[in-house]
């Protein structure tokens, strides 16, 4: 498993911007695929976006779709969410999951990643 740290969330208004940062323990990071999740109080845990461990490929909930933007850099073992012009449904705690690479690449089934962070608070104010 693999050692996951959130950050970046925060407060901010509708329409505002946030990056959120996920940084890995181990440089054999660069040969995971990586996916972020969001929760909402209430809610299952649902799909944001997701990564393949070059970069080439990504997958994006239908909800954030040109909205939000997921990248990494390997060099730096960390995975990044840009989030654009975000709406008050966006709040929620997000967090970083990682599987070694492999079949399914960029999968939004969450059962597929074992490695988890602790999560962070995104709030969006209308």
């Amino acid at each position: 498993q693999v050692q996951l740290v959130e950050s970046g969330g925060g407060l901010v208004q509708a329409g505002g911007a946030l990056r959120l940062s996920c940084a890995a323990s181990i440089r054999t990071f660069s040969t995971c695929d990586v996916a972020w999740f969001r929760q909402a109080p209430g809610k299952e845990r649902a799909f944001v976006a997701a990564i393949s461990w070059s970069g080439q490929t990504t997958n994006y909930a239908n909800s954030v779709k040109g909205r939000f933007t997921i990248s990494r850099d390997n060099a730096k073992n960390t995975v990044y969410l840009q989030m654009n012009s975000l709406k008050p449904e966006d709040t929620a705690a997000y967090y970083c999951a990682a599987k070694s690479k492999g079949a399914s690449i960029v999968t939004s089934a969450r059962a597929l990643y074992d490695s988890w962070g602790q999560g962070t608070q995104v709030t969006v104010s209308s």
